[in-house]
């Protein structure tokens, strides 16, 4: 298996993951707006292939704190998309490490996520409301340990805290409900 950075020319292959691993347009339609959107860069996008089928897609655009005034860096992963067929081999974990660590050579202080609290603490996300963040919209009690975070400098979390505010294409009341 081998995971590059997408190339614009491999927007096609980025929609078709989306469609297969989520069973719809929604995501697709999302993910292609958000890599146009201004508001989401700088943003990583990076693409899982076996030989030369593309079977993995994760994203991670750009979020900031809102009335912080220590300076930070932060992102958001979302989507994370892996075609069903090779779920469950290890591709997403590839693909969340790789993204991980190319955003803490890169400087990425915060990474967030709404997602399954089993799944992503296995990657050292913790719950983002427990440690002062707030989402963008209010997430129901029911799935508030989905909204998550992981420090890549250790040194961050405890110094600052506040409401995140993302992309434009991803600020939308029905993108964060479970």
């Amino acid at each position: 298996m081998k995971i590059r950075k997408a190339l614009d020319s491999d927007l096609e292959d980025i929609l078709r993951v989306e469609r297969a691993a989520f069973n719809s347009d929604e995501e697709a339609e999302l993910v292609r707006q958000l890599i146009v959107d201004e508001s989401a860069k700088p943003l990583l996008s990076l693409l899982a292939f076996k030989k030369d089928f593309a079977v993995g897609h994760i994203l991670f655009t750009k979020v900031f704190l809102q009335n912080n005034e220590v300076d930070v860096s932060c992102m958001i992963l979302a989507p994370l998309a892996v075609i069903p067929e090779f779920q469950k081999s290890g591709i997403g974990s590839k693909l969340i490490n790789t993204g991980l660590k190319i955003l803490s050579e890169s400087g990425t202080d915060l990474v967030f996520v709404l997602g399954y609290p089993e799944y992503y603490t296995r990657y050292g996300f913790k719950s983002a409301t427990c440690l002062g963040f707030e989402a963008p919209y209010s997430i129901p009690a029911e799935h508030e340990e989905a909204w998550m975070v992981i420090s890549l400098r250790s040194e961050v979390i405890g110094l600052i805290s506040g409401k995140v505010v993302c992309a434009n294409a991803l600020y939308k009341p029905e993108y964060w409900r479970e």
